[in-house]
């Protein structure tokens, strides 16, 4: 409330980098809007999308859902439906695809059948969930079941590096943040691009 969001940015967010090996992706938002609407949900794409650049990930965002390509119904396939479009006409520029279930966004040859001709589907780095719950989840099945390293949540859309430690933290998570919210706070003109190495 102190610090305020950028201009013309209404809400902030909170994003995971999902990291493992020499994979790494971007998870959004797992932490701070509980049910998005559609205009929100567009928001937090957008921001997730200068986080992921942030990172040295070039996005290819997926609005994820449980239907993909209105292969589901339902509320909250539409409002993933309309936050894409939102997107889409806000930021023509990027690549940015859905209603994506999981697997069309991540896996080449399901999202050969269930998304052909997409340029996100099969090859998405950037994962935009439905709401909180989905996002909270997903990001830690990836960290404990998956074996990636889940740095964040790092905030978006603030005028100032300010970033948050989950309570179930430990000393490494506590000291990359701090490396990411640091490289922030030297860089503020580019948001920190910040080449991850030892540690990552």
């Amino acid at each position: 409330q102190i610090i305020k969001t950028r201009p013309n940015v209404t809400r902030t967010s909170g994003a995971f980098l999902m990291v493992r090996g020499t994979e790494r992706y971007l998870f959004g938002d797992c932490a701070i809007n509980i049910n998005p609407d559609a205009e929100a949900l567009a928001e937090i794409a957008i921001n997730s999308a200068i986080t992921a650049k942030m990172f040295g990930i070039e996005p290819k965002i997926a609005m994820l859902s449980y239907s993909t390509k209105g292969s589901g119904f339902g509320e909250s396939v539409d409002k993933v439906v309309e936050a894409t479009k939102i997107a889409h006409d806000l930021r023509p520029d990027l690549e940015i695809d859905g209603e994506l279930q999981f697997d069309a966004a991540f896996v080449p040859e399901t999202a050969a059948l269930k998304a052909p001709g997409s340029n996100v589907a099969g090859q998405a780095n950037v994962f935009i969930f439905p709401g909180i719950e989905a996002g909270n989840i997903g990001y830690k099945m990836a960290e404990r079941l998956g074996g990636f390293a889940a740095v964040g949540p790092v905030l978006q859309g603030l005028n100032k590096p300010v970033n948050d430690l989950s309570r179930g933290c430990n000393a490494d998570d506590v000291y990359k943040l701090t490396l990411i919210t640091a490289a922030q706070a030297l860089h503020p003109s580019d948001l920190g691009l910040f080449p991850l190495g030892r540690g990552f």
